[in-house]
């Protein structure tokens, strides 16, 4: 496979160089090869050239490569983020990729924040739509800055849209344990989120052996904390995908733990954890790898190297379940530290 890395900033460089790191472990034990090219687009270009993502850069990525890999984009030093959401956001519209997937694994039950849960009552996936609603960007103001200010951000939906996330989410479900939740807010959205109500209701049909169900987002997020077995594939738009798949992140153990792929299935794949960049913890050695490691898990499993996948995957989960993690999950290892204890058993499954 061919891989483009954009490691992008803050703690972003050094999450992906150990996930790297792992990629080749993997990639020694298992026989497969994987070819990568670091990209040099973030903050510091920015800074120095004044670009983001230039033309030629991003045809190279769409057209010259299998997948992309992420660490993190957000500085300070740029505080409108136009670097992150011209890269970042840029290739998610795009590429079209219109499937953001948030798996959610409860590793060990000292990480969930709820009392007398474990392993087996948190493990779901949330399946986010990931190029309409309020996120593209319609929208405008009229005498800003004034008393009289108004502001306004366009929901946009489409049924093609919709068809396909759900689609991909019922494919899933069949996979997984055969239960799909849409959660929505289509009580107080009915135009732009009763949509996804007509939708779900057409194509139920297609996957009878999948329990279709819909929860209003605010009921979903109470039931998730209340009732987190109840989940299995959880479906959302842009904005509800958006806040359930953190509230189910807080779940397991928080953002450190919660790898994401972005995706347009079998054309452009782009995976990242999905934390933010920390430039306050850059050259600790405090920044935590799991999301980043656990994000070329997925990447694997994508690409048919799933024994690999699983090794990876294994490898993570015993490095939490013996305490060898980076001091924000209770442990005392650097951030490359965790790298090799995870390497290390790479090497010997």
């Amino acid at each position: 496979m061919k891989l483009a890395v954009l490691p992008g900033d803050g703690i972003g460089p050094e999450v992906i160089h150990e996930a790297l790191r792992v990629l080749r472990c993997a990639s020694d034990r298992f026989g497969f090869q994987a070819e990568t090219k670091s990209f040099d687009l973030g903050a510091e270009r920015y800074l120095r050239t004044g670009e983001t993502l230039p033309e030629e850069t991003f045809a190279h990525l769409r057209d010259d490569f299998d997948a992309i890999l992420v660490g993190a984009f957000g500085d300070p030093r740029v505080p409108s983020n136009v670097h992150a959401k011209d890269i970042l956001l840029g290739l998610r519209q795009r590429l079209d990729l219109y499937v953001n997937l948030r798996p959610v694994r409860l590793l060990a039950e000292r990480f969930c924040p709820l009392k007398g849960r474990g392993p087996q009552d948190v493990d779901l996936a949330v399946v986010r739509e990931n190029t309409e609603s309020v996120y593209t960007g319609i929208g405008g103001h009229l005498r800003k800055g004034t008393q009289h200010e108004v502001a306004q951000s366009i929901m946009i939906h489409t049924r093609m849209g919709c068809d396909r996330l759900l689609r991909y989410a019922f494919e899933l479900a069949r996979k997984r344990r055969k239960i799909l939740t849409l959660c929505d807010k289509a009580n107080a959205i009915p135009h732009a989120h009763g949509i996804w109500r007509r939708a779900l209701a057409q194509m139920a049909p297609e996957f009878p052996d999948v329990e279709a169900r819909t929860l209003y987002a605010d009921v979903a997020a109470m039931r998730m904390v209340t009732n987190p077995h109840e989940f299995d594939v959880v479906v959302g738009d842009n904005l509800m995908g958006d806040m359930l798949s953190d509230l189910a992140a807080a779940l397991v153990g928080g953002l450190g733990l919660a790898p994401s792929a972005s995706l347009h299935p079998g054309v452009h794949a782009l995976y990242e954890p999905v934390h933010g960049s920390a430039p306050d913890i850059v050259g600790t050695g405090r920044a935590n790898p799991l999301a980043a490691i656990l994000s070329v898990s997925m990447l694997l499993a994508d690409f048919g190297e799933q024994q690999a996948a699983d090794a990876v995957a294994d490898a993570c989960a015993s490095s939490v379940l013996s305490g060898q993690t980076t001091p924000d999950l209770g442990g005392s290892l650097s951030t490359s530290e965790v790298a090799s204890q995870i390497c290390s058993a790479i090497a010997s499954s």
